[in-house]
């Protein structure tokens, strides 16, 4: 149940407004103005719905006093002044009196909405704070500390940034440290894992409609990442395009603009100038988005870092599975050294966990970890396939993608491995299988 302050002067509307919402089951109080409101103690409140004209001071004014409270503003002067003057100052959203019934809850039931996602974003953040210490990112080489330095001066501006990098570099976390070290750092960071969306579903969960807001205004005030962006369909990239330019998007099927502040970070791991030379990717989209740009090192060029990397994935495995102290050996270390890794750092989280769970002693080994340096999955090709070979799952999948990606789209070839294209995706970043380039839409 939310708990919503009333703030109108007329009896008549207030107690309508009052019983509309009780009978959807949320807890309501009330006040005549802005004076009254703020003796009630405002950030006990989910929300607060306030008339613009009161006697004493503007509805206006509880915006500031209530945050992070939202404010959402009645006005009886339905005009595009009133209306810009109160989303200026802060008001959530505006509502023209007398207002519509369905109007009023389908507002309402928005701003909930978002500040339960604003708070589960908040509970995530420090979870991962946790678990992924974003300001002490793993590593001393010097295309770490060069990343690092980068994100120290980039990361308090509002400049976009493109993030490049093969599968499992850690482009996400990357994102997430330039949230935190932004001013918006308190304000949502929304992820949006684009090559998982199918295409026509791309706009209206990025953009929203007219009944539910989209990923975008979940990140308003904050940070939008958009994991491998390459993957947008042209009509999103579009529109795209005028968020960054002009700060506004239009819902889909929906005239009337909507002003959003949020600063855009982008992934890739494909070549997006490729994209742009084949039309897969609008020119003007890409030099907005590449601002300024930070290059992950694939984990084989981090050699000094993998021990350490190494030691504290273990660490943090062996707490998930409340294992006992656990070890690497010094040929287990040696092995790890000489993979060439194609997962990247994402391969050796796997890695490591697996050997958690399948080791019955204090010391990992290599005969734990599986790695065969001369087997990965970047090397393999047709004719290394050999038909009589045991596989093991991850074998099959990685052999029959490779066999059959050229000629088969992603659609077709989930639907033969018998699963979503969603895990297609999942499994093609998790074993470093990148997806052929191709000059053309299939």
């Amino acid at each position: 149940m939310s708990h919503i302050l009333i703030v109108e002067d007329e009896p008549v509307i207030r107690g309508a407004l009052r019983k509309l919402l009780e009978r959807h089951d949320h807890s309501v109080a009330e006040a005549e103005s802005v004076e009254q409101a703020n003796d009630q103690g405002l950030t006990q409140y989910d929300l607060i719905i306030s008339d613009l004209r009161l006697p004493g001071e503007p509805g206006t004014a509880l915006i500031e006093v209530a945050r992070p409270v939202p404010v959402l503003i009645m006005t009886s002067y339905a005009s595009l002044r009133s209306a810009v003057d109160a989303m200026r100052e802060g008001a959530v959203d505006y509502i023209p009196k007398p207002f519509d019934h369905d109007e009023m809850l389908m507002a309402v039931e928005r701003v909930l909405k978002e500040g339960r996602i604003n708070r589960g974003n908040q509970v995530l953040r420090r979870d991962l704070e946790r678990t992924y210490p974003v300001h002490s990112m793993i590593g001393e080489c010097d295309p770490m500390r060069d990343l690092k330095h980068r994100i120290s001066r980039v990361g308090p501006t509002e400049t976009p940034v493109l993030i490049l990098g093969e599968a499992g570099t850690g482009k996400e976390l990357t994102a997430r440290a330039l949230h935190e070290h932004s001013d918006r750092a308190s304000a949502p960071l929304v992820t949006v894992h684009c090559a998982a969306l199918p295409k026509a579903l791309q706009l209206e969960e990025l953009f929203g409609s007219e009944e539910q807001p989209g990923r975008i205004e979940e990140a308003d005030g904050g940070t939008l990442f958009l994991d491998e962006v390459g993957e947008l369909d042209p009509e999103v990239q579009s529109r795209l395009l005028t968020l960054l330019e002009q700060g506004v998007i239009h819902r889909q099927d929906s005239l009337s603009p909507r002003r959003v502040d949020v600063r855009v970070i982008a992934s890739s791991q494909v070549d997006l100038p490729a994209r742009v030379s084949d039309g897969g990717f609008r020119h003007d989209l890409y030099y907005r988005l590449n601002v300024m740009e930070l290059e992950l090192p694939p984990l084989r060029e981090r050699e000094e870092d993998i021990e350490e990397l190494a030691k504290t994935l273990l660490e943090r495995s062996r707490e998930k599975m409340r294992r006992g102290e656990l070890y690497f050996t010094e040929e287990a270390l040696s092995a790890m050294q000489r993979y060439a890794w194609p997962g990247n750092v994402r391969e050796l989280e796997n890695v490591i966990e697996r050997a958690v769970i399948l080791t019955e002693e204090d010391g990992i080994g290599p005969a734990q970890l599986g790695l065969n340096p001369n087997r990965t999955p970047q090397r393999l090709s047709r004719a290394s396939l050999d038909p009589s070979e045991d596989l093991s799952l991850e074998d099959y999948f990685t052999r029959f993608v490779m066999e059959n990606q050229d000629n088969m789209t992603e659609t077709e070839l989930a639907q033969k491995l018998g699963i979503s294209r969603k895990s297609l995706w999942e499994r093609r970043q998790r074993l470093g299988i990148q997806r052929p380039k191709r000059s053309g839409r299939r």
